[in-house]
């Protein structure tokens, strides 16, 4: 890929991967529509250790923390983490799902599930779900009231994230609201329980350029090292953004977008479907 397509799609993983409203639908629905060639262990690579190092800068401080304290050792001042000394434990639970899920799907997650109508339709599906999730929920609890049932619940929820166009953020802060978490905590512990599996992918890929014989030297290119740069800068503005907006803002605006979207990409599915 050349630069420029290389910066465009790395703005474009910065910006969707954390909003709800599925990141790998808008990759491969821009590189489809656009004539552009992604499929690469390399791509892939690139897109994930951008959005781990956002999620790992910006939560640098909560991670420590909640390392320390499932360790029994006291660190850090996050009020609402020191109310839940178990939050390490309950995020390694709630990483359980996407683990097997990923094992078990992740071929179909790769190929025959990755169309415009498949995504298309999750699109319009999850904006539903989005949209119950912010009307029923009472938004009452904080990360510091996370329980087993909570980890698995939306451990459970990340694990549908596999199908691509359900959003892993869209879909995991919508089972927190279901467990009537406020948005922003939704949203924290969405974006903790997204740094297991994201750095797992990663791993994943890099192993999988090793098995194949490729080296890892290989990677270090210019292009390589401005998507993730740019992935990781523009993620982490993002997240900054998002958790601030879900402060005194709903989810609204995102389920419209997804409901929307999806009819489009539906709309273009058949339209350039051969006859």
């Amino acid at each position: 890929m050349s630069l420029l397509q290389v910066v465009i799609l790395a703005v474009v993983q910065g910006l969707t991967e954390f909003l709800p409203i599925s990141s790998t639908a808008h990759l491969y629905l821009t590189s489809w529509l656009l004539g552009w060639q992604t499929e690469s262990l390399d791509f892939d690579i690139m897109l994930h250790l951008g959005t781990l190092i956002a999620i790992l800068l910006y939560f640098l401080k909560d991670w420590l923390q909640i390392v320390a304290q499932g360790l029994g050792m006291r660190f850090g001042h996050d009020q609402e983490l020191k109310h839940n000394q178990m939050l390490l434990w309950l995020l390694a639970i709630g990483s359980i799902p996407i683990g097997v899920g990923g094992f078990l799907f992740n071929k179909q997650a790769e190929t025959i599930w990755r169309t415009p109508i498949v995504m298309g339709t999750m699109l319009v599906a999850v904006g539903i779900v989005m949209w119950l999730a912010e009307e029923w929920s009472r938004k009452l609890r904080d990360v510091g009231s996370l329980n087993l049932i909570d980890a698995i619940t939306i451990g459970v929820a990340q694990a549908l994230s596999i199908v691509p166009g359900c959003s892993r953020s869209g879909i995991t802060i919508s089972a927190g609201l279901f467990r009537n978490l406020t948005r922003e905590s939704a949203a924290r512990y969405s974006f903790l329980l997204s740094t297991p599996a994201i750095g797992g992918a990663a791993l994943k890929a890099l192993y999988d350029i090793h098995k194949h014989g490729g080296g890892l030297h290989a990677l270090v290119t210019t292009q390589f090292v401005v998507g993730v740069l740019v992935s990781a800068v523009t993620g982490c503005v993002v997240i900054a953004w998002f958790l601030q907006y879900l402060r005194h803002s709903s989810l609204r605006p995102f389920v419209y977008y997804r409901v929307i979207f999806g009819i489009i990409v539906l709309a273009l599915a058949f339209i350039r479907r051969p006859a």
